[in-house]
């Protein structure tokens, strides 16, 4: 059996070429990621425009302009000078009334001046502190006597005899206060005295009676008066 050698040379520039390759490579990529991780340790080294954004808001639009005063229209007055006449020299066949219009009186105002004078509420050119109106006249009831004569009775009616006060033999008479309006009619009819069966009989009677109205400097006036009802049994 024969003892076999093998002997191998290699070339030694190949060799180092393939580890100069290897390590460029590795340079490369190492330097590759320094320059990614960089910016992403140190991102003051960024500039501020890159690292926010910021949203303006828009202006607010302009106050809306105030609201323009209110313009009073005055209207012309016509002035008609009646010194100078002058003759027409065609005559219309129709004239139209010419209205002129009254001038605006201004109202016044709900504020005052110090040391002012006028009412609140008043119009100008008005009355300062006029008068209130007369409160009407209430006259009182004029009674019997003097210019004064009694009322005169249009309407009397009889007065029933109670048939109670007949079968007790009473018999008197019923004095009563009464106001006659202005109209004859009997108001406010009271007892001044009289036998209490006769009473109401002789109120229930005077209250359907009616006068002729008074009158009094040629107007009529409310009586005060007294009027008496006397009853009595016949033999």
């Amino acid at each position: 059996m024969f003892d076999q050698l093998v002997v191998s040379s290699v070339n030694p520039n190949k060799t180092n070429k393939s580890w100069t390759v290897l390590i460029s490579t590795l340079v490369q990529f190492l330097l590759v990621g320094i320059m990614i991780l960089i910016p992403l340790i140190y991102t003051e080294a960024l500039p501020k425009g890159m690292l926010s954004t910021f949203i303006v808001a828009p202006a607010p639009p302009p106050p809306p302009p105030p609201p323009a005063a209110p313009v009073k229209i005055v209207k012309p007055v016509r002035i008609i000078q009646p010194q100078r006449m002058v003759a027409p020299t065609v005559i219309p066949k129709r004239i139209e009334i010419v209205k002129e219009e009254a001038p605006d009186v201004g109202m016044a105002s709900s504020v005052g001046v110090v040391g002012g004078t006028g009412a609140l509420g008043g119009s100008l050119g008005g009355i300062i502190g006029a008068p209130p109106p007369p409160k009407p006249v209430v006259t009182a009831p004029v009674r019997i006597g003097g210019n004064v004569m009694e009322a005169k009775a249009l309407e009397r009616a009889q007065p029933m005899y109670p048939a109670i006060a007949k079968a007790a033999h009473v018999q008197g008479t019923v004095v009563l206060h009464a106001i006659i309006s202005k109209e004859g009619v009997v108001e406010q009819l009271q007892l001044i005295s009289g036998p209490p069966l006769l009473v109401s009989s002789a109120m229930d009677a005077v209250r359907q009676w009616r006068y002729r109205p008074t009158l009094l400097n040629g107007e009529a006036v409310e009586v005060d008066t007294t009027i008496q009802v006397v009853f009595t049994l016949g033999g």
